[in-house]
């Protein structure tokens, strides 16, 4: 096995031990790049010397005795919406084409206080601002989507071009990805996880997190990341919970709410077949199946659009307003529908989530967890505008990406997405699990039990 083949939890125990040294890693996933980036473009930049040179640092530590951790001399990929200072964070947009962050972001700062080194920005839809990252092609298949708008981190993770990576979700852009791409996500609790120095789509519902190839590594990552910062208003205190859960496939006495409703709704047989057959897999480790009601499942997508499309046209109000042109067609209109919203509809969305988070409380006393499709279909062919379903029905991609994963932003409640399988074309299938505020660890205990009991897995096959 070549190291970037390894799992984040395998590296670190192998550079622990000596078996592995961080260069020798780090010039693994350089060369993985090298490979794959001509059929996957998943990176916008490669900071391959940089690279090199904090993998020397490390190595040099940890002989002297100095390991910082879990994530000392790992690769790490960030999305290029993370300020790092010295870089570019073009945001996948020519409106920042002469952008050079002045400092590190928060969650940058930890990771590197923690020895993770740095080998690229990956790729993302422009500002964030759909499901497809179009640049970027699927590590399954090329030819079909990488899905976004996190899909450079999803791709490079998927691909062994990162040991992990980082990225944000404000709508599913962590989960879509990795679902689409066979790999793990975990978008937290809001507010468990700063935001200074990440470029913001919708500050009320943006979250940043990690993207790994398993659940245990997302487990290992999580610590690093979490913790007040006096840059972002809505961080809070990180509780107990966000320690990586014991090993174990026991899950007796967890409850595990299935929906009757909404998320099993013009969804692909072949992936309901494969969440349904993850689901059961739960109950053969202990878990109790309780049939849930999803609330107010006819008010999601329009309470999602009334809070992200005004706030993602005031953040970009002035660069809207005089460099309208250096926009994508698809991301401009979205601004521009922004300025037509009436300040009354987004008051009416702010209310309707208020009530939206009251009602998922009630139904998570009675749950521990809810497991349902991350997304309604695999990964559609690059250009596909739409998605048909059995009954005649058609969809747009994006919405039908979207519509299982917003709840959790609406909501701000944490969601893991973790693979479960493949359908008849070889292309991946996500299952997403989500549970009560500050409970990541029910949902990496979950993840990691289910995991556990599945063929371990490398990554994807590139052509």
């Amino acid at each position: 096995m070549r190291p970037y083949e390894l799992t984040l939890t395998a590296a670190a125990d192998a550079i622990r031990s000596r078996r592995l040294s961080p260069v020798e890693l780090v010039d693994s996933v350089l060369d993985r790049i090298d490979e794959v980036e001509p059929h996957l473009n998943a990176y916008a930049t490669v900071t391959g010397e940089r690279a090199r040179r904090a993998a020397r640092r490390a190595a040099d530590e940890i002989t002297a005795g100095r390991h910082r951790g879990p994530l000392h001399g790992i690769p790490l990929g960030l999305k290029d919406l993370f300020d790092v200072a010295g870089t570019a964070t073009a945001a996948g947009s020519r409106v920042r084409a002469d952008h050079s962050a002045p400092g590190d972001s928060t969650v940058a700062a930890r990771l590197s206080a923690a020895g993770a080194v740095l080998v690229g920005k990956t790729h993302t839809h422009e500002f964030a601002y759909g499901l497809t990252t179009p640049q970027t092609g699927n590590a399954w298949d090329p030819d079909r989507i990488a899905g976004g708008s996190s899909g450079g981190s999803a791709v490079a993770v998927a691909a062994g071009a990162a040991t992990f990576a980082l990225g944000t979700d404000t709508g599913g852009s962590i989960r879509v990805p990795v679902a689409l791409n066979g790999v793990v996500g975990l978008k937290p609790t809001y507010g468990l996880v700063p935001r200074t120095g990440v470029t913001s789509l919708s500050w009320s519902l943006d979250h940043v997190g990690p993207v790994t190839r398993t659940v245990e590594d997302a487990a290992l990552v999580l610590p690093a990341l979490v913790g007040p910062d006096p840059g972002d208003p809505a961080s809070v205190p990180a509780p107990r919970s966000v320690h990586p859960p014991g090993a174990g496939t026991d899950l007796t006495g967890l409850r595990v709410g299935v929906p009757g409703n909404y998320y099993f709704d013009h969804v692909h047989p072949e992936v309901e077949a494969a969440v349904r057959r993850a689901i059961t897999r739960l109950q053969d480790l202990g878990a109790q199946l309780v049939d849930v009601d999803i609330p107010m499942a006819r008010h999601v997508r329009a309470t999602h659009w009334g809070l992200m499309v005004p706030e993602a046209t005031a953040y970009h109000e002035r660069t809207l307003r005089t460099v309208p042109e250096l926009y994508q067609a698809d991301v401009r209109v979205l601004l521009e529908a922004g300025e037509l919203m009436p300040a009354g509809d987004y008051l009416r969305a702010q209310r309707a989530r208020t009530l939206m988070r009251q009602a998922w409380a009630r139904l998570l006393g009675e749950v521990d967890v809810v497991a349902a499709p991350t997304v309604p279909a695999t990964a559609v062919t690059a250009g596909s505008e739409t998605v048909t379903w059995p009954d005649g029905t058609v969809e747009s991609v994006s919405d039908a990406y979207v519509r299982l994963s917003s709840p959790a932003n609406i909501t701000g409640l944490p969601s893991l997405s973790v693979p479960v399988g493949h359908d008849s074309a070889g292309m991946p299938v996500g299952m997403q699990l989500m549970a009560r505020p500050f409970a990541e660890s029910v949902l990496l205990r979950t993840g990691r039990a289910y995991e556990a009991t599945m063929p371990a897995r490398k990554p994807a096959p590139v052509a």
